[in-house]
């Protein structure tokens, strides 16, 4: 990606917040607040990894009608200058005495009417880029006009992806699967964690991958006890079974999704765990649907691992996925969300083997009308064997 070309051309941007502002109407709502990487991101075009730096907020504002206002400290003017907006207002960041805060509320008051609604996001998976001081007094800034919660106008928006975002999210699986078709180049009975995790990253990169946000896994003799600890000095050892997990990204957009291998001969225990695993994902393969609601992705591979005779893991069993490593919704038995074709999700089958030992397989996928269409290369159905 040339460093001045758009991720995205300007009228994808446009359906986006044309979308969005439908969902906002819906709700009552004059105004949306965004302040975290994927939301100004997918409103906007802006990417940079500069949000690693917690020293400044960013804000954009989505009107009823009309484009988005950029909110920025001036060194994300030439950036956001090169996205499809015009309307870019900066302030000298950070400071300490008003970091954008005047600016923000001069915004938000000259655009919303005295009793309007401005809806930033408040529910699961969201979260407020600003200091809460700060937001404080913004709300005191721009009262009476209300700040309510506009979780729901974005999720709806956002869980849907549109073709463009597809293709830049199966270009990420295929960095993946281009990386874990090299894990036998790397790993080898002697080796520790901590640098198969080194030479996966390095692996990722070398494959497309813009960075690499996420690299877990795991391994033990017969399974792992888990698959979000730091990877250790421990050598693999024949008789483990390793697994690796990568979010990597590209375009802005994550894979993510893991791969098990034996190092030496697999037992029996595994290989069945590993044949109910690949057993559970075919049928969901086979049986999602549209208009199914999450809890019942979770029923369905449930389901099936039991008739495999395997006990399910406990935890969700898949989860969207886009702009962020995971995305709404969560297949829980609790979790409502209906099912919609354009969502992009993961399938995250996971057994126990033994006390202390799971294993856990992971495909992604694009729900269509008439059901899912893997993004992610399929996982062999033998678990692979690295003998040397």
């Amino acid at each position: 990606m040339s460093e001045n070309a758009p991720i995205f051309p300007t009228v994808e941007f446009r359906r986006r917040i044309k979308a969005l502002q439908s969902e906002m109407a819906r709700d009552g709502l004059d105004a949306a607040l965004l302040t975290t990487p994927a939301d100004v991101f997918y409103t906007t075009g802006f990417l940079t990894r500069f949000w690693e730096s917690p020293a400044r907020p960013w804000f954009v504002v989505v009107p009823a009608a009309g484009d988005p206002i950029a909110v920025i400290p001036t060194i994300g003017a030439a950036l956001m200058g090169r996205c499809w907006i015009t309307d870019i207002r900066t302030w000298d960041a950070p400071d300490p005495v008003d970091d954008g805060v005047s600016l923000l509320a001069d915004t938000l008051t000259d655009l919303v009417p005295t009793s309007g609604r401005i809806g930033i996001p408040m529910g699961l998976e969201s979260h407020l880029r600003m200091p809460i001081a700060d937001f404080l007094r913004l709300q005191g800034r721009i009262a009476p006009r209300q700040i309510v919660d506009g979780t729901r106008a974005i999720c709806r928006v956002r869980e849907i992806k549109s073709e463009a975002e597809i293709a830049k999210i199966r270009a990420s699986c295929a960095v993946a699967d281009a990386a874990f078709a090299r894990v036998p180049e790397f790993v080898r009975p002697g080796v520790p964690l901590s640098q198969v995790f080194r030479d996966f990253q390095v692996a990722l990169l070398q494959e497309g991958a813009d960075w690499v946000s996420y690299v877990a896994g795991g391994a033990g003799p017969g399974g792992y006890g888990d698959v979000i600890s730091p990877a250790d000095s421990r050598p693999l050892r024949a008789g483990d079974v390793l697994m690796l997990d990568t979010g990597a990204v590209r375009d802005g957009y994550f894979c993510d999704f893991d791969r098990n291998f034996a190092i030496g001969r697999a037992a029996d225990e595994v290989r069945r765990a590993h044949a109910a695993l690949y057993a559970a994902t075919d049928v969901a393969l086979a049986e999602l649907r549209p208009g199914m609601l999450a809890r019942d992705a979770h029923r369905i591979m449930s389901d099936a691992l039991q008739r495999q005779g395997a006990v399910a893991g406990a935890g969700r069993l898949g989860h969207g996925l886009g702009l962020n490593l995971t995305e709404w919704p969560s297949f829980t038995p609790l979790d409502t969300t209906e099912l919609r074709a354009g969502m992009v999700l993961t399938l995250e089958p996971g057994v126990e083997i033994a006390a202390g030992r799971i294993l856990v397989h992971e495909e992604n996928i694009v729900l269509r009308s008439d059901g899912p269409e893997l993004l992610s290369r399929r996982a062999p159905v033998e678990l692979p064997e690295i003998m040397q």
